[in-house]
Order: structure tokens, then sequence, then C-alpha cells
């Protein structure tokens, strides 16, 4: 390689490189947190290292580098030097990158990747048959609640990985479930996790309130991580509605049912009252009964969001049952699970009550219609070839891509890699969602 020095030098603060980006050092390592979710650890000499042999590849010569706590130094111009760190950060964030919030390894899935966005319940695009599409851009939660039904958060058992859907790839394939919808849509923003982590979700609110085809765009959200100034954002990109997550106004049985020692329910509520009083969005409260539990604290839910004026085109709440699913958590108090029937029961009582109505939510209390599926490319029974492309969601899964969908395959991950090409057959494949078995 040739030794002569450049006619130009550059020194770079890491923290100065992207306006999303915070680096530290710490415990002997470089500490990276790139939007405030994703985070990886360096060596200190290994990321000399590596600075200084792109660095020296891309120059054709033997380039000296300099690392003083998070200042690099090179003499090179400054252009290259950014280059070389965006990218060489850009590259661990995908090889090593892990979710701030549960520690587990975050996916970022790109139109690069190739990897459909229908046929996983993790992310992507859902269409469940009606003038609702359900837009899941990340996975992963801020709270370990005690009831939930996929178990979300840091304590989870049975989460392996987390996905992260860049919003233009994101946005082109809800173009193509849209196109296919129709008109008259809801772009329902949810997923396994908390969705106002996702770092591009104003940009995605925009888009999709943009979309032809599109009248409302509604939230879910434990408000956890808003803020007045990121709802104000929400709302000028065009947000209709917020489907907030409030569980108990007492702050000690609020931070119970949130499995977090830390959850503030006065900020929540805060949040809940300036969506509902400072802002031209509604907002929906939703508290999930505990029965013996928090039965009560329903009642001074209900009280509390009419009061502060929730409610203004749609149902002001939400009150949802405990339901069992296979990989949710069942609280350990609790002695039985409500049927349906009696759940709705409760709640006409308690419309009698508080003589706040509809408590029993329908449909059409938000103009939810049928509306015809995505076709499916292959049935339950099917024998398909597919190709292993990810880790899944699930310890232990895999997925698969065929026909432009995703196919999970339990218990698979101590015989496949991806690019392994192998015959599945489809176990499920309700509302485009498919689970597979290895033949």
């Amino acid at each position: 390689m040739k030794t002569s020095t450049p006619a130009g030098s550059a020194e770079v603060d890491l923290n100065n490189l992207h306006p999303d980006l915070e680096v530290d050092r710490h415990s002997g390592y470089l500490r990276f947190r790139l939007y405030r979710l994703i985070e990886f650890e360096v060596e200190p000499e290994e990321f000399h290292r590596m600075v200084a042999s792109v660095i020296s590849k891309r120059e054709r010569r033997t380039v000296p580098v300099t690392l003083h706590d998070t200042r690099v130094a090179a003499p090179v111009p400054r252009e290259v030097l950014v280059g070389v760190l965006t990218d060489l950060i850009s590259g661990l964030a995908g090889e090593s990158g892990k979710n701030a919030y549960t520690g587990r390894r975050v996916y970022y899935i790109t139109e690069t990747t190739g990897i459909p966005l229908i046929g996983h319940t993790a992310f992507g695009i859902i269409d469940r048959g009606t003038n609702v599409i359900q837009v899941r851009p990340l996975s992963g939660c801020n709270l370990c609640c005690i009831y939930c039904s996929v178990d979300e958060g840091p304590i989870s058992r049975t989460r392996w990985r987390d996905f992260m859907v860049d919003p233009d790839y994101l946005m082109e394939w809800f173009d193509v479930v849209a196109e296919f919808k129709g008109q008259g849509l809801e772009a329902h923003l949810d997923g396994q996790g908390e969705p106002t982590l996702y770092p591009f979700l104003p940009d995605v609110v925009q888009a999709l309130k943009e979309h032809p085809n599109v009248v409302i765009v509604s939230i879910q959200t434990n408000a956890v991580p808003l803020s007045e100034d990121l709802v104000d954002e929400l709302v000028e990109a065009g947000i209709d509605r917020f489907n907030v997550s409030v569980n108990s106004l007492d702050p000690k049985k609020a931070r119970a049912m949130a499995g977090r020692k830390d959850y503030d329910v006065e900020h929540v509520k805060k949040v809940v009252e300036y969506i509902a009083q400072e802002t031209e969005a509604d907002v929906l409260v939703a508290p999930l009964w505990l029965p013996g539990y928090n039965d009560d604290d329903i009642v001074e839910i209900i009280k509390w969001a009419t009061k502060i004026g929730a409610g203004k085109r749609w149902p002001p709440l939400g009150i949802q049952n405990y339901l069992e699913y296979r990989f949710g958590r069942r609280p350990k108090f609790l002695r039985r699970i409500v049927p349906m029937k009696e759940f709705h029961r409760w709640l006409r009582e308690l419309e009698s009550r508080t003589g706040v109505r509809p408590l029993v939510l329908k449909p059409e209390h938000f103009g939810t219609e049928p509306r015809k599926s995505l076709p499916k490319p292959f049935r339950r029974g099917d024998v398909i070839r597919a190709e292993i492309v990810l880790e899944g969601r699930l310890r232990g899964e895999m997925i698969a891509r065929a026909a432009d969908r995703v196919i999970a395959i339990p218990d698979s991950a101590k015989i496949l890699n991806v690019g392994d090409r192998v015959r599945v057959r489809v176990t499920r494949d309700k509302h485009n969602i498919f689970v597979g078995t290895l033949v």
C-alpha cells in the first residue's frame, strides 16, 4: 500500500455523527445506542482496528487512526471519515444490535432483505378480513405486564428475537394490501410490543394518512414513551385516535399490573388528558379487567375517562377481558377465566351503574366492516418448498419465505440455518398468517 499523507484531515465525535446516535464508554466498551432503541457494544481497540482497516482499504494506503474517548481522527477528508464511520456503525447495528428495552437481538427488515411482510404476527401487515389493516413496524415492549398475551418485555420466557421494519419498505407492502382492500380503510398501528418505540413513527403516520384509501389512522399504546411534543408531532402527522392501556389509577396497583417498579401512571394520565383536551385527536382508554383485582379501578377509570373528554368521535372506553393464550402470562392470583358472555353481562351492569354507554363495543362503533381478504398462496395441509430467511420470534423458531409470504417453523432452530431450502407442511393459514412443520 502507499503511505503518503493526504491533503486534509478530520476529527469526528461519534456523538455528533447522527442526531439519533448516542455513544459512551461503559465497562471498558464503547456503547452505541441508535434511535434510543438499538444497542451494541464494541471494545475500543477492536473499533479502532475496524475503522483503520476500512479507511486504509478505501484509500488504498495505510492510514493512521486515533481514537480518544468518543472522538475519532484520521488524516483524510472529513467526508471520507464520516462515510466510513456511518457505514461501519450501521453494519454493526445490523449484525449485533439488541433491543435496548428487551435485550434481544433486533433484525432490521428492509427491501434488500427480500423478506415478505405478510405471514407473521410479529411484524409487517395483517389483514383480518375487514376494512382495518394492522400495521406492525416493530416488536418489543418497555413493560412486562403480568397479563401480557404475547409474553413481552425484558422478562419474557418465550420471545427470542425482535424485529424492526424499514419505513419505506413497510409502506410498500401496506400499499399493496390497501390497493386490494379499497377505500375507506383504517390503518391501525399495533404489534407484539409498544409501537411508539418505533423511531420513524411520525413519518409512517403521515404516509398512512396521506394514502388515498385511508380515512383513519389509529394506534395502540401504553403511552409511557409519549410526551406532549411527540403527541403533537403525531397529531400533526395525521393520527386520529390513541387507544391507551390504563389498568388502574392507583400507582401501586398500576405498577404491579405493568410489571415495572418505574411505571408512572401519573405520566400516563397527563399524556391522556393532554390528548383529550389539547389536541384534535381522540383517545380511547383501554383497561384490562382482572376479575377480583381491579374491579373498582375500572369504575374509577370510566369516571376519569369521561371527565377528561375521551371519546370525541368514538366510544371513550374499550374495556378488555383477560383471555388466556398459549404463550401468554397468567397472574398467579387469578382464580378463573371469565367467559365472554359473563364479561358482557358485567359491562352492561357497569353501563347501568355509571351511565356511560357503550361499554359493550361492536364493530359498527368504529366503522369496522367486512372486506374481502387477501388471497392465500397456499392452504393448511399444503406441502410447499421454502427458503429459511430469518431466526423467528419464539425461542427455537425459524422463518421461511415462499410465494411472497413468510412461514413460521417452530422448534427448528437447532437443525436449520438461514439459506436452507426445505419442504414445509402448512399447519395454519388463518388471516394469511402461516405456521408450518418440516416434511
